[in-house]
C-alpha cells in the first residue's frame, strides 16, 4: 500500500511540479463530455472547439429532440478508445483543465475530427476548424443534421451544468 501511494505522490509530483507547463501528455484517454477528456489524472479541454453539453439536446431535420450532447461523448469515446492520445498543452481554462490540441498516434488532429464529424463546432475567433465547420454543416454531419443551441448559448441559460458536470468528474 506504501509503495502505491509513493508511485502515485511521485507522478503528481512530476506532473504538476517538475513537467514543463508546455510538455506533450500521452496516455489512454477517459472522456468526459464531447469536448474533456482525461489522460492519468490530467483533465483536458479540447482547445478552439466547442460540443453540446452531455445534458443537451438537439432537433433531426423532422423537429425530433435527441441527445446529442450524450451522442458527441459517445462518438469520441469510440474514436479513442484503445488509443494513444497526445495532447500539446496551450494554457489552463477558468476550470483549470488543460487546455490543448491533441492528436491519434497517426497524427491526426481530434479536436478537427470533432468539427468535421459534426459533433463540436469552433470555438472563438480563432476560426482555425472553419474548413471543417462548413464541411460538417454541408454534409449535415452529427448536430448540423437538424437544428440546435450553440453550445455556448446552451450553456448561459443552464449555468450551472458545467460546474456540476465537472464537480462529478
Amino acid at each position: 500500500m506504501l509503495v502505491l501511494l509513493g508511485g502515485s505522490l511521485s507522478y503528481f509530483a512530476y506532473d504538476r511540479l517538475l513537467r514543463p507547463p508546455d510538455a506533450p501528455i500521452s496516455g489512454l484517454a477517459s472522456v468526459a463530455d464531447g469536448d474533456t477528456i482525461r489522460i492519468f489524472d490530467t483533465r483536458i479541454r479540447l482547445l478552439d472547439i466547442d460540443a453540446p453539453e452531455l445534458d443537451q439536446t438537439c432537433e433531426d431535420a423532422q423537429g425530433k429532440s435527441w441527445a446529442c450532447g450524450e451522442a458527441a461523448s459517445a462518438e469520441l469515446h469510440k474514436h479513442l478508445r484503445g488509443h494513444v492520445v497526445t495532447c500539446q498543452p496551450k494554457g489552463r481554462d477558468y476550470y483549470q483543465r488543460t487546455l490543448a490540441t491533441c492528436s491519434l498516434p497517426d497524427d491526426s488532429n481530434i479536436n478537427s475530427w470533432l468539427v468535421l464529424q459534426g459533433w463540436a463546432v469552433m470555438a472563438n475567433r480563432a476560426q482555425i476548424y472553419q474548413t471543417e465547420e462548413n464541411e460538417a454543416r454541408r454534409a449535415a454531419r452529427g448536430i448540423w443534421r437538424g437544428t440546435f443551441m450553440m453550445p455556448r448559448e446552451w450553456r448561459k441559460q443552464h449555468p450551472r451544468q458545467e460546474t456540476l458536470d465537472l464537480m462529478k468528474w
